[in-house]
Formats: C-alpha cells, structure tokens, sequence
C-alpha cells in the first residue's frame, strides 16, 4: 500500500480516538404563548447566539422558561440520567422546556445554521412524533437500576425506537415511538435551519426541549490550529516511522 494511502487510513482510525461527548448548548427559551402557538429562546454556542423560534399553529400545553419542576432532573447526575450518553454530556438546562398537547404539525427556525441538533423529550407515552429527518436515538431511560446507566425519567422508565414509513405522496416519515415511559435523546445530524415534525396523538402532556453541537461554521469549519498542529504532528510521526520501516527492508 502507497504511503499516502496508508496515511488516510491512519487518520481514519485515529479520529474516534479524538471523538469525546459533546456538551450539548441547549435553548434558554424565553417568552412564547401556548394558545397562539408560538414560542422564542436562544442558544448560546460561545461564539453566537442563535434565536429560536417556534410554531404549533395548534397551540400547546404550557412553556418553562427557567422555573418550575424540572422534569429533566432524575437526582443522579448526568452519569445515570435518560438524556445522556457516549455522545451527550450534559443534562438539558432545568425547568427549560415546551410542554405539547395536540397532534399536528409544528416546527423550530433557527435564526443561524446550527450543527447536530439534539432533541430531549419526556413522557412520550401514548404518543410519539414524525420528523421530516432522519434522526439517530441516543439515549432512553430503560433502566431500573439507580447505579446503571439511563435510569428512568421523570414520570418512570420506557423504550424508545424509530420507524420508518413511506407516504402514499412518495415521502418519507421518521417515527419516534416507545414503550412505557419514554424519556430520552435523539440527534439530527448536519446542518440544519429548521426542523419539522408531527405529533401523532392528543395527549396531555408530553414535552421537549432542543440544543445544539454549536453553528454550522464552528462545527463543520476548519480545524483549529492547537488541533491541526495535533494532527499535523502525530501524522509526521507516523511518516517518519513508516519510512524507517521501509529502508529496514532495503
């Protein structure tokens, strides 16, 4: 194998190493109306800060914007709750959340390209939600055990999984459905504007809450220069070694 390809495979190994869990910048939400259907916050990605704006022409429930239950809380930290895991480090910020009531559309604006959104939801029992996106799921509170890993949420424990159904018009629907009680994280890979979805059922109450990995331009832009001399190095090192080894077998 050339020594160029032998390099990008080196890389390509390397690149989990380098992957940790994200800490998640999640919405302040600050003001909406639950009869009119709307509802704005912002995110703080270090660098900007991306206004959030949602619609459900519906109406919803109720909205927190920092007070109240927090029903993201189960009291064990971030290391047993439903909402974290290999990818998400952090909890979804207290009593900060948008409580659904009524089937029907609705979706979120962001006033700047995010990267990767995240989605924590809670108590989606006897309901579930239909995105326009493919989504991975995260994380869910199945466990039982209070020392294990994603313990039940809130209101208990359930499953959670995806399903995907093909539309009569030639579209695609991406399920979010459970068992139980289910609490947990799905992610949404890429740059996004908006995002979109359906709430299958009239249920009272289910809620969630959005963040994001930071802005399309801090996530997907170039490397920094403490991390590309990392890898501008460990690549050289890899070089060096690789020619040694070929001169040995001259």
């Amino acid at each position: 194998m050339a020594p160029s390809r032998l390099l990008a495979s080196w890389l390509l190994c390397l690149a989990p190493v380098f992957a940790n869990p994200v800490t998640v910048k999640w919405t302040d939400w600050i003001s909406g109306s639950p009869s009119g259907g709307t509802a704005s916050g912002v995110i703080n990605t270090g660098s900007s800060t991306v206004a959030v704006s949602y619609l459900n022409p519906q109406g919803y429930a109720f909205l927190q914007t920092g007070t109240g239950i927090d029903y993201f809380q189960n009291h064990l930290g971030a290391a047993g709750s439903p909402f974290t895991s290999s990818v998400v480090a952090n909890i979804p910020t207290a009593a900060e959340m948008i409580g659904l009531h009524h089937a029907g559309n609705q979706t979120l604006v962001f006033s700047e390209t995010i990267a990767n959104p995240f989605f924590s939801y809670i108590s989606l029992n006897g309901n579930g939600y239909a995105f326009d996106r493919d989504f991975d799921i995260l994380s869910f509170g199945s466990s039982t055990d209070p020392e294990g890993p994603n313990y039940n949420g809130y209101w208990g424990h359930g499953t959670s999984f995806k399903q995907i159904v093909n539309l009569p018009g030639g579209g695609i629907e991406y399920q979010l459905l459970g068992t139980g009680e289910p609490h947990g994280t799905i992610r949404f890979r890429g740059a996004f504007n908006s995002v979109s979805w359906r709430s299958l059922s009239n249920e009272y109450w289910n809620g969630f809450t959005v963040g994001v990995e930071g802005t399309a331009a801090q996530v997907f832009g170039t490397p920094d220069g403490a991390n590309m001399t990392t890898l501008l190095g460990l690549a050289g090192g890899f070089l060096v070694l690789l020619r040694r080894r070929q001169a040995g077998r001259r």
